[in-house]
């Protein structure tokens, strides 16, 4: 099964290539945000992370109530938590 895990944005690594370090679940990674080019992203922001890309920027509302029902899913969230930690673009 492949999730969309919400992450906040904690560094802009580096802008030029689109690169943000996100926090997810207290795992720090760096992630693609080339897809959210020209959106204003910024530090503080909440995105939603599938396979070391943000596909979209979310509200932290929507952030808590995702993550909050992705923790009731057990197994499948520990297998994307997992898939996170692999995923970082060096």
């Amino acid at each position: 099964m492949c999730l969309g895990i919400p992450g906040r944005v904690v560094d802009m690594v580096d802008p030029a290539q689109h690169l943000a370090k996100v926090d997810v679940n207290g795992v720090q990674r760096a992630i693609s945000v080339r897809l959210l080019a020209g959106t204003g992203l910024q530090v503080g922001d909440w995105v939603l992370v599938h396979v070391g890309f943000a596909m979209a920027r979310i509200d932290e509302d929507e952030a808590k109530l995702t993550l909050d029902q992705v923790r009731k899913m057990g197994a499948d969230y520990v297998n994307e938590i997992e898939a996170f930690n692999a995923s970082e673009i060096a």
